[in-house]
C-alpha cells in the first residue's frame, strides 16, 4: 500500500486509527515526493530524526521518481488541474501508486477520485 503523506501527518497527532492502517499493513510504500514533503516540514532536527526513525522502523519503501511515474503525472495535471484543482504533488503520489500498482490510501478523496485508475483506499480520520 502506498501511503500520502497526511497519513503520517494524522499519525503525528497521535490519530489511533491512521497508526492502526500503518501498523497492520505488511507491505508500505511511500512516493519519493511524500518523504520530500515530511523532511521539508519538519519543524526542527528532533522531528527530522523522528521522521526518518519511524519511517525506518516500519520498513517503507521510498519509491522513485522514474521517467514512467513522471509522464503519467503530467497526463493527470493535463486532464485534471482545470476540471479538478489537481496539483502537482497530487499527480505524482497518484501517478505512484498506478505505476507501482499500488493502493493508494489517503484521506483526500477529493485530490484524486477523478483519476480512474488509481486504486484508492478513502480514511477517515
Amino acid at each position: 500500500m502506498l501511503f500520502d503523506t497526511d497519513i503520517f501527518i494524522w499519525v503525528q497527532r497521535g490519530n489511533l486509527k491512521a497508526a492502526r492502517i500503518v501498523d497492520e499493513t505488511e507491505e508500505r510504500f511511500l512516493s519519493v515526493y511524500s518523504y520530500m514533503e515530511l523532511l521539508q516540514t519538519a519543524k526542527n532536527i528532533q522531528h527530522h530524526q523522528y521522521t526518518t526513525d519511524f519511517l525506518s522502523s516500519f520498513g517503507f519503501v521510498v519509491l522513485p521518481l522514474t521517467e514512467k511515474i513522471g509522464h503519467r503525472a503530467l497526463i493527470y495535471l493535463e486532464e485534471y488541474t482545470l476540471s479538478h484543482g489537481l496539483k502537482a504533488g497530487d499527480a505524482i503520489v497518484a501517478a505512484t501508486a498506478v505505476e507501482n500498482n499500488l493502493t493508494l490510501v489517503s484521506s483526500n478523496a477529493k485530490h484524486f477520485k477523478a483519476i480512474q485508475e488509481l486504486k484508492l483506499k478513502i480514511f477517515k480520520p
